[in-house]
C-alpha cells in the first residue's frame, strides 16, 4: 500500500538514509519508490528527476554537517577552532558516508546562493581562516587546501587504505597540526608576511 504524506523533504531524508546504507551513487528513484511502496511515477510530483533528488540530499547533508561543525567551533579560535572544525568534519564523513559523498557533488551556483546552509558553511569556514590574518585570494586558496586535505584523508581512511601500524587518529592530529603551521606561516602575495598572533 502506498504511504501517504510524501513530500520533497521526506524523500530527501529517506534518500540520505539510503545513501548511508548502499552508497550515494546507488541511490535511485526506483529504490526510493520501493522504500515507500509506491510506483516510480509517484515521486515525480515531488522531485523533478534523479539529479534534483541528489541535489536535495546534498543540501540536506551540507546543512547537517555545518551544524555539527558550527557547534564544535563555537567559542574557539586559532588552532583550537581548526582542530574542532577538522574533527567534526571527519566524524561526519566517517559516520555518514553516503550523505558525505552527496556533499561533494557540484551544485548549481544559484541554488548555493539561495541555501542558508551553504552560506553558513562559507561564513564559518572563512571566518575561522580570517583569524589567521588571511585575505583574498589567500582565503580561497586556504579553503581549497583544507578541503582537499580533509576530503583526501577521510576518503582514504574510509576505504582502509592506511595500512601502516601507526594509529590513524594520531596521524590525523599531526596533519591538523601541520595545517595550523601552514596557515600561520601562509606565503601572502604582496601582503605583510609576518604571521598573526594566535593562541597555540
Amino acid at each position: 500500500m502506498a504511504r501517504a504524506g510524501l513530500t520533497a523533504d521526506r524523500l530527501a531524508a529517506a534518500a540520505a538514509e539510503l545513501a548511508d546504507e548502499v552508497g550515494f551513487e546507488n541511490v535511485s528513484l526506483s529504490a526510493l519508490a520501493r522504500h515507500f511502496g509506491v510506483k516510480d511515477a509517484s515521486l515525480y510530483s515531488h522531485v523533478r528527476n534523479l539529479q534534483d533528488l541528489r541535489t536535495r540530499v546534498a543540501l540536506l547533508a551540507g546543512g547537517e554537517m555545518i551544524d555539527r561543525i558550527a557547534a564544535a567551533v563555537a567559542g574557539r579560535a586559532g588552532k583550537d577552532a581548526l582542530a574542532a572544525f577538522a574533527d567534526a568534519y571527519r566524524e561526519y564523513a566517517l559516520r555518514h558516508p553516503g550523505r558525505y559523498a552527496a556533499t561533494q557533488i557540484r551544485i548549481d551556483q544559484a541554488l548555493v546562493a539561495d541555501s542558508p546552509a551553504m552560506r553558513r558553511t562559507a561564513e564559518i569556514t572563512y571566518g575561522m581562516l580570517r583569524a589567521y590574518g588571511l585575505e583574498e585570494p589567500d582565503l580561497t586558496d586556504a579553503v581549497r587546501l583544507l578541503r582537499s586535505t580533509f576530503h583526501g584523508y577521510c576518503a582514504l581512511e574510509s576505504t582502509g587504505a592506511f595500512g601502516a601500524p601507526r594509529d590513524v587518529r594520531e596521524s590525523w592530529e599531526r596533519a591538523v597540526d601541520a595545517l595550523h603551521v601552514a596557515l600561520v606561516n601562509w606565503p601572502r602575495n604582496g601582503h605583510d608576511r609576518r604571521p598573526p598572533q594566535l593562541s597555540p
